[in-house]
């Protein structure tokens, strides 16, 4: 399997290469130049595979003979390690709980992967290697997670100052060992900018190998097909394809989804779930992709104004904008509505839902409302305990700790903080890592 850059298609690299760089000439994401179909016999009969097997002929295409089959067996098996439950909230509405890994979000799954992968491949290497990465709450404590005293490998994390939840910067400040964390004064877009001008920088790259941990990384990107077989796996009326509504801020979730719908997994519709960061619901509207400034909210992980995945999805659709529109639709949420689904939803069916997952939530209803024969579910991308200001003020009831997390909470935070300027993070990186 080769990968092509989409900003360049000449420049074509395998599975491996993708993993390590992380991305292409002119900051292009890399594209799998065939998309392999899934066997029918195989979607049909998802029930009788393990977790572990499901994910195995998932990935095997995409690692092509880059890996063995025996070590990516090894390497899937870790990435599902935990529970991935499909769980009825109503009749019509079910969510996947994506939130049982060891930093209890989602990203788990695709951090872990890619972790894992990276380490086969710089096994018996004197490279060392930098995994820089920009977070807007889940992705820094997965990464930090996934590659902790991994060797040779540095981590660089960089995180928008007093906009993640205290686990979140717990999860991703408390570490150590190999792991960094920056904290910028500024947005999660900043953070982004920092870390691609990083990439295209050429003193930063003689001295230093660099790699991203983002979605914009292949190994990243392409293991969350993974979990949509597992809910389908689960999915009991069988006769009847699912709505999917995902939680949407860097659009690589959904995107995973599209990726193994277009592969052949049976899909009635997608729904991209947004806060007031609207960009993607905008260009729905109008046809006009315009990059906005991204504002704080309640789900921070998905404030974002200028995804880095949606050209992924517009690339699978063949920049189509009428196809695009009629598998998926999109709609903004914002803090108020969030905050009143939260409510509504623990008064009504006394289940716990979190800034992302009640943005999802409520935009199922509306498009249920819309088209009210059709079920599905949504992607819970989050614990509520990562949010506990929000839920409890919206549930009146205060969130059990998970054990996992208590001693954490008690490590002392390392950070470094700088503005969103360049040079302050050129500097940290030749000198200090």
């Amino acid at each position: 399997m080769k990968y092509y850059n989409l900003k360049d298609h000449l420049e074509k690299i395998d599975f491996r290469e993708a993993t390590i760089k992380g991305q292409g000439k002119e900051k292009g994401l890399f594209f799998p130049e065939n998309i392999p179909q899934f066997n029918e016999e195989f979607i049909q009969n998802l029930h009788q595979y393990s977790n572990e097997e499901i994910a195995y002929r998932c990935m095997k295409d995409f690692a092509g003979d880059n890996i063995p089959s025996e070590i990516l067996k090894e390497i899937v098996a870790e990435t599902v390690s935990f529970e991935i439950p499909l769980v009825k909230i109503n009749e019509q509405i079910s969510i996947l709980e994506l939130f049982h890994g060891p930093t209890l979000a989602f990203k788990d799954i695709g951090a872990r992967f890619m972790s894992r992968c990276l380490s086969y491949f710089l096994k018996n290497q004197q490279k060392k290697v930098t995994v820089l990465v920009a977070t807007s709450g889940d992705t820094g404590g997965a990464v930090a997670h996934g590659f902790y005293k991994i060797p040779q490998i540095n981590v660089v994390i960089l995180y928008p100052k007093n906009r993640v939840s205290p686990v979140q910067e717990k999860q991703l400040t408390a570490l150590g060992e190999n792991i960094s964390a920056i904290e910028v004064n500024g947005s999660f877009d900043d953070c982004q900018n920092l870390v691609k001008q990083a990439f295209s920088d050429e003193e930063i790259n003689s001295q230093l190998f660099l790699t991203s941990a983002n979605s914009i990384n292949v190994a990243r990107w392409l293991p969350q097909q993974i979990y949509y077989l597992i809910a389908l796996k689960q999915w009991i009326q069988q006769h009847k394809h699912p709505v999917i509504c995902v939680p949407s801020g860097n659009f690589g979730n959904i995107c995973a989804g599209l990726l193994a719908y277009f592969r052949g997994l049976p899909v009635s519709h997608f729904i991209a779930a947004c806060n007031a960061n609207q960009v993607v619901p905008d260009y729905f509207k109008t046809q006009n992709y315009q990059p906005q400034k991204a504002i704080a909210t309640l789900s921070n992980a998905m404030d974002v104004g200028d995804p880095s995945n949606f050209v992924r999805v517009l690339e699978l659709f063949g920049h189509q904008f009428e196809t695009v529109k009629n598998k998926i639709s999109a709609y903004s949420i914002d803090d108020d509505q969030t905050m009143g689904t939260i409510t509504e939803v623990y008064a009504k069916y006394g289940y716990v839902l979190e800034p992302h997952s009640a943005v999802a939530f409520a935009s199922m209803e509306k498009y249920l409302k819309e088209n009210p024969n059709q079920k599905g579910f949504i992607l819970g991308t989050a614990h509520p305990v990562k949010f506990p200001d929000a839920v409890e003020k919206a549930i009146h009831t205060q969130i059990e700790i998970p054990e996992s997390l208590n001693e954490l909470m008690k490590k002392e935070k390392k950070t470094v903080e700088i503005n969103s300027d360049f040079e302050e993070l050129k500097r940290f990186l030749l000198h200090k890592i």
